[in-house]
């Protein structure tokens, strides 16, 4: 089972640029979109049954219009999909649940800290809930999947410049810090278990002087899973070949 997630900036500004064509073609079993930035209801038939596909989808949307928001398209129903549960994050649409026979796949779209730490006490609050969550599926026996832009560069390799960006949202020592206790929790950064190591690996890159071009980015996305469901996970990848956002996809086989 390959599981791509991809924070698009906008699914209707990225269906403009081939979004279709490109999920036609690479045929992932399951796409998380992170940053929607939609509701069901603002979007054209083809968005929720993408034609010439047997994708089904499932929303989760902020109450405010054009911001946050996530999706699920998978090939295969899960037996249930629903929202975190916590209205402080719900109402922005940043968590979305599917539950299948053998995982949960969590699609999260996680908070930027922003500018002088403007939302950092939002951000680890919801750091904290989603720590939480994976330990509770954890504690009953089950494995989680846990998928999307993270708004965190970990360690000073998942990042271009580490020194100019010690005081940059999406860098704090907090957001590091809890990466550090999710990690400690005896969870996996999948692409790092399969790439330790090695620098210039990035998902992320501003607009702004030529960055993509030039490779000077921040690794913000992630699949993350239990340590206990490693053995499932046949590779970990990015995909920074794909175009069409300031983000690139990341991509996970699994065997189950």
């Amino acid at each position: 089972m390959r599981i791509v997630s991809w924070n698009v900036n906008g699914i209707r500004a990225i269906e403009k640029r081939g979004f279709f064509d490109w999920l036609k073609k690479d045929d992932p079993d399951i796409l998380c979109v992170n940053e929607t930035k939609a509701e069901p209801g603002q979007l054209a038939p083809k968005f929720i049954n993408p034609p010439e596909t047997s994708y089904s989808s499932y929303w989760a949307s902020a109450k405010k219009r054009g911001y946050s928001g996530v999706a699920i398209y998978t090939k295969k129903k899960p037996e249930d999909v629903h929202f975190l549960g916590k209205a402080q994050f719900d109402d922005e649409g940043r968590v979305l649940i599917a539950e299948y026979k053998d995982f949960s796949l969590i699609a999260a779209y996680f908070p930027n800290s922003q500018d002088e730490r403007r939302r950092i006490d939002y951000k680890l609050a919801f750091n904290d809930a989603m720590l939480k969550l994976c330990n509770s599926i954890v504690k009953k026996g089950r494995h989680f999947l846990l998928c999307g832009d993270y708004n965190v560069a970990h360690t000073p390799i998942d990042i271009a410049r580490p020194k100019s960006n010690e005081n940059s949202a999406g860098y704090l020592p907090e957001e590091r810090a809890w990466m550090d206790k999710f990690i400690a929790a005896g969870h996996v950064d999948t692409f790092r278990h399969f790439h330790p190591g090695e620098p210039n690996h990035y998902t992320w890159w501003s607009y702004m002087g030529q960055a993509r071009a030039n490779n000077v980015g921040w690794r913000l996305d992630y699949h993350c899973v239990d340590k206990d469901f490693m053995p499932k996970v046949k590779s970990s990848i990015i995909r920074p070949e794909i175009e069409g956002s300031d983000h690139c996809p990341v991509e996970i086989e699994i065997k189950i």
